[in-house]
């Protein structure tokens, strides 16, 4: 990755999307806390590639100079509006997606160990998706890594009487997981609604199986205990539904991540007795209490799918994913999230014998999809701790909890490579091979769309004459919540102090919930002049969300 992106098409961003916490002011606080994270915890070269990761996706807040994250919703004016007047597209046309995402119920529970510097942590993750077309997704994946952390801490010079203090905490993880994913689609009554209520009530029921299996299999060992297994099974197969898909997944995922994160907050201390000591002079600390104003991660995901039945059995795709997550609030809590991630299919059979013979890889499509989600909602996030008595230790117990309702606009380009040429193009593209490599501006749908000029590279001209170009808006609602408790050390040299934990446990839980909205649409083929217009999305129209 590199500049070039942060000089290109600065011209055509606006401020769509913005929710009641104002977007750039979020994306300041990650800059500010990432940019100590960085410095902090993580490797030189990895440094370089995460800086240069937040330049293709972090706009700066000055006005329109600094890094343009190609598209993601502020190209224009962000899709449908919902009042009746997008125009229809011409019957049968070759540009309209098949089918689009209607609803996607999310669950995630992720559990960190911290012993000293190093983490550990573990998270699984469940989606269940309805899709236009009837069919519905079951994904479940399960990942673990290790990394480390550091924080430091500095008093408040105004409010030093008070022991107002502020701190500043950043970790370094990579991670790894599995799972898979579960098609249903086995309802064809030629209503596609009526499909998706069938295929819906299979899922949720297969999803009770499975957590029925799993405890069947966490079954501890004892006696009688394969009889038992037994019978637990044979219950467990009960909630089967009429319908159900291969007990194995139809899709094997695997998964790598990097992740930098961290977090501000602010606090005071409580003492008593006439400047904190008692009569004999001894200290009178009795705790802290702390609020985090906000926090920032950065995460590339790389996500492996090898279909093994389905539509696109046969099949592999890697999807790399990149995003930045601001998160702020004491009591009123606000986030900002951009992505920008890129799929790419091939033949699993061929690229199997490429990758043993040292060969070149053939892609047969390419999928690239940008995000910006804004949100703020009712929560907090608080923090209390105490010293034990003349030591240098402290025990730190934290938590919170909210509901955050937010605004997705998401957009979407797919284009099949269907001979030599075009699969080279993005081969060489993905690759960082030739003059137009995927380090530079990541062409967004929104672009894709316009006529293309002098300045238009390969990539971008293909999807504008090839693509499939869609946007979509939801209305999101996440509830969450966490806990924590941290034993921890700190050195004193003045004001600040270096603190970090000798131990500590920190569990978060997410349910998050996303539906469609607005008039999705999608751009139909080139008119007079080049470019390509908006029009209603009639494939993703036909079917609405079950709630």
């Amino acid at each position: 990755m590199n500049g070039t992106l942060c000089r290109r098409r600065a011209g055509r961003r606006d401020e769509t999307g913005q929710g009641g916490v104002e977007y750039v002011a979020m994306i300041g606080v990650v800059a500010a806390v990432i940019g100590a994270i960085v410095a902090l915890t993580v490797p030189t070269d990895t440094a370089v590639g995460l800086q240069d990761a937040v330049c293709r996706i972090v706009n700066a807040a000055d006005g329109g100079e600094g890094c343009d994250s190609g598209g993601g919703g502020e190209d224009d004016d962000g899709g449908g509006d919902g009042d009746g007047d997008t125009p229809e597209g011409p019957p049968g046309d070759p540009f309209q997606p098949a089918k689009c995402l209607l609803s996607q119920d999310q669950t995630k529970t992720t559990v960190v160990v911290q012993i000293l510097f190093i983490k550990i942590s573990g998270s699984e993750q469940i989606k269940l998706q309805q899709w236009s077309d009837g069919t519905v997704t079951l994904e479940r994946v399960t990942e673990s890594g290790g990394g480390v952390t550091a924080s430091i801490s500095a008093g408040i010079p105004g409010l030093k009487d008070w022991g107002g203090s502020a701190s500043l905490s950043g970790s370094y993880m990579k991670g790894s997981g599995s799972g898979g994913q579960w098609l249903f689609n086995g309802n064809k009554t030629g209503d596609p609604q009526k499909d998706l209520e069938l295929n819906l009530e299979d899922a949720k029921q297969f999803t009770e199986y499975l957590k029925a299996q799993d405890k069947c299999n966490s079954r501890p060992a004892g006696p009688r205990s394969s009889e038992l297994g037994m019978i637990c099974g044979y219950h467990a197969d009960k909630k089967k539904p009429d319908l159900p898909p291969e007990k194995a997944p139809d899709v094997d995922i695997t998964k790598t991540s990097t992740e930098v994160s961290g977090g501000v907050s602010f606090g005071k201390s409580f003492t008593k007795g006439k400047g904190g000591k008692d009569k004999d002079g001894k200290p009178t600390d009795l705790g802290s209490i702390s609020g985090e104003f906000g926090t920032g991660t950065m995460t590339e995901d790389v996500v492996v799918m090898r279909a093994n039945t389905g539509p696109d059995a046969g099949k592999i795709t890697f999807i790399y994913t990149f995003s930045v997550d601001a998160k702020g609030g004491e009591l009123a809590q606000g986030k900002a999230t951009r992505m920008q991630q890129v799929a790419v299919t091939y033949d699993a059979k061929t690229f199997d014998q490429e990758e043993k013979d040292g060969k070149e890889h053939r892609p047969e499509k390419l999928v690239i999809t940008t995000s910006q989600e804004n949100g703020e909602g009712a929560g907090v996030q608080v923090g209390a701790g105490a010293n034990v008595p003349g030591t240098p230790v402290t025990i730190d117990v934290g938590g919170g909890g909210g509901n955050i309702k937010s605004q997705i606009h998401t957009e979407s380009a797919e284009v099949v490579l269907d001979n030599d040429g075009d699969s080279k193009l993005v081969e060489d593209w993905l690759r960082g091979r030739g003059d137009f490599p995927a380090g530079d501006a990541l062409p967004s749908p929104s672009d894709a769309a316009e006529a293309p000029d002098s300045d238009t590279g390969p990539l971008e001209r293909l999807l504008h004459d090839k693509g499939k170009l869609s946007r979509l808006d939801y209305n999101a609602n996440t509830d969450w919540w966490n806990a924590s408790l941290g034993i921890g050390f700190g050195i004193s040299a003045g004001q600040v102090t270096l603190g970090f934990k000798l131990f500590g446990i920190d569990i978060t839980h997410e349910e998050k919930n996303q539906t469609i909205t607005g008039t999705p649409t999608y751009a139909t083929g080139p008119k007079n002049g080049g470019a390509r217009p908006w029009v209603e999305w009639k494939n993703c129209t036909q079917t609405k969300p079950i709630a």
